[in-house]
């Protein structure tokens, strides 16, 4: 079984019932084949010279897809763009930014190559039992793609105050996804690093060089200097890490909630992540209905069941609840909502 084997062969379509009733904010629709969300919304910053902080979205969307998604740019051009990979088509005015809350969803259309015959078979079980059980709504290795070799999390030096190790990790560390010229320039910081000038003369222009330039002048200043990364890559390191701690939470609920139940596993992000292989009683079904995102914000009662477990999960991984945040700077923080912990996808 063959996927991904051509960008039309992933397709996710977001859903959304925002309609234009006027405001200061342009509602868009962006069409986008072999981009992902954060080059496509440069491109578009840099044709139409608008700042990064008047542009919002409610997700990420895969870069090996084609996809559609909804944006907002604070008192953008009322009018569409077009060039190579993407398409943005204005759809007329609302009066906040768009939100991750904003859309109800996605619309996935999926192509399978190669497939064996006991392959198809195999599939139209797994289909039958996601009707019936549905699946856990874990987050996807694609939101784990800032996760360099070390598997150390950017936001989790960041919220320890750690600025050195979390600059290096964001700038200097390898990934698998680096494409050949990232990896050239990540591999010089490595071989250079604490020599600022040197590393300043030998990168490309780009925002990781203007850090350099500023360690140039300060040269211990980790902290001002991490917070000179561009803050929309800021927030996803943010939301990596919290995803993280989402999916542990919920792969050690299925094992406690889920008796009786076989489970079998997944591996996301590099953890191992349990999966029920039948059907979930009512009960079961009500406990993981909906799960909070940890952060430091989260407020529990004293007896309530899911804070507590919560709780006691989180320090024993040696990250209490309250160290889920960061310090500096303010511009990027956790996420304080909820999500389904078993999703039923429809049709």
């Amino acid at each position: 079984m063959k996927m991904k084997c051509k960008p039309n062969d992933f397709q996710v379509f977001e859903l959304c019932d925002v309609q234009p009733s006027g405001g200061s904010f342009a509602l868009y629709k962006l069409r986008k084949e072999g981009l992902g969300t954060p080059e496509a919304i440069s491109t578009i910053l840099q044709r139409w010279k608008i700042p990064r902080q008047k542009v919002h979205y409610g997700g990420l969307k895969d870069r090996h897809a084609v996809t559609e998604q909804f944006i907002t740019i604070q008192k953008g051009p009322m009018r569409g763009l077009q060039q190579d990979k993407l398409e943005l088509s204005y759809l007329g005015q609302i009066n906040q930014p768009f939100k991750t809350e904003m859309f109800r969803g996605n619309r996935f259309v999926i192509t399978l190559r190669d497939l064996k015959p006991d392959e198809v078979m195999r599939i139209e079980t797994q289909v039958e039992k996601v009707r019936g059980a549905g699946v856990p709504n874990y987050f996807d290795d694609q939101r784990f793609g800032s996760l360099g070799l070390s598997g150390d999390y950017i936001a989790g030096a960041w919220c320890l105050g750690n600025y050195e190790r979390a600059l290096w990790l964001a700038l200097a560390e390898e990934n698998e996804h680096d494409r050949s010229d990232e990896k050239k320039q990540k591999r010089l910081l490595r071989e250079n690093w604490g020599e600022w000038l040197k590393c300043k003369e030998l990168l490309a222009r780009s925002n990781r060089r203007s850090v350099m330039t500023y360690l140039c002048d300060h040269p211990d200043n980790f902290k001002q200097a991490f917070a000179l990364i561009r803050q929309d890559m800021r927030s996803l390191y943010i939301s990596a890490f919290q995803s993280h701690f989402w999916n542990k939470l919920l792969s050690a609920m299925i094992a406690e909630v889920c008796s009786g139940v076989i489970l079998e596993t997944v591996n996301i992000g590099r953890e191992e992540l349990n999966l029920p292989a039948g059907q979930l009683d009512e009960a079961q079904q009500r406990r993981l209905h909906e799960l909070p995102l940890p952060c430091a914000r989260l407020k529990f009662p004293p007896d309530d069941e899911v804070g507590n477990f919560y709780l006691q999960k989180l320090e024993g991984w040696g990250w209490p609840l309250r160290e889920l945040r960061v310090k500096y700077p303010r511009d990027a923080f956790f996420s304080k909502g909820s999500r389904a912990g078993v999703i039923r996808p429809e049709q």
